[in-house]
């Protein structure tokens, strides 16, 4: 959101520092206007330049209910336009939204495969203190996944991406102090030790790109 020439000021020390090796930008596809793709051009000139995009669904009732403030076609364009200046795209989304079925999130991470974004961030819904996805967890209008259920969610959504697709998170944890569901994801070595094993089970981590 800062003006063009704040960005250039941060964004050049970032890039120009020798120890950095990428320059990573997260932001919504509705705040790239054509000067900001102008300076990530530019700057990945110098080194690559990964822009890191929240799409979290591509249903669009699911999206005005997290209040994600742009539509479908909104992403559509700034990776479309991202791509055209050569510039890495990795995409954010979100498993477990409210009102979500299995199929309904394979069909976001399909659609994702079908663009051959350059990479994912597959995270799970987490439930924190003090929100209002809290208050709605709490009066029983949703449920949070048992890990189980994860685990067979990750394995489907690995075998449906293209194999040049980096995966660049697999679960994501929320703060113990804040975390209220579901309780198993806040043992993070349990989470990825489960992953890890169900993977090789089903022979799904094979030629997989994981990060």
């Amino acid at each position: 959101y800062a003006p063009i020439e704040h960005l250039r000021m941060i964004f050049t020390e970032a890039i120009t520092h020798p120890d950095v090796a990428v320059l990573s930008v997260a932001t919504r596809p509705d705040c790239l206007g054509p000067d900001v793709l102008e300076l990530l051009y530019e700057l990945n000139q110098i080194k690559p330049v990964w822009v890191e995009l929240g799409l979290q669904t591509i249903h669009e009732k699911t999206a005005r209910f997290i209040r994600r403030g742009y539509e479908l076609p909104v992403f559509e364009d700034a990776l479309k336009r991202l791509k055209k200046a050569g510039i890495t795209v990795i995409v954010h989304v979100i498993l477990g939204l409210p009102g979500e079925s299995k199929e309904q999130m394979l069909k976001t991470v399909r659609y994702l495969g079908a663009l051959h974004v350059d990479g994912i961030k597959l995270q799970l819904l987490h439930v924190l203190k003090d929100t209002d996805l809290a208050a709605l967890y709490r009066s029983g209008a949703f449920r949070t996944m048992e890990l189980p259920e994860y685990l067979e969610l990750i394995g489907d959504c690995l075998k449906i991406l293209p194999p040049d697709t980096v995966i660049h998170r697999i679960s994501g944890d929320g703060p113990k102090s804040l975390l209220i569901a579901p309780e198993w994801s806040g043992n993070k070595r349990l989470v990825l030790n489960s992953i890890a094993k169900y993977l090789k089970e089903q022979k799904i981590y094979q030629g997989m790109g994981l990060l």
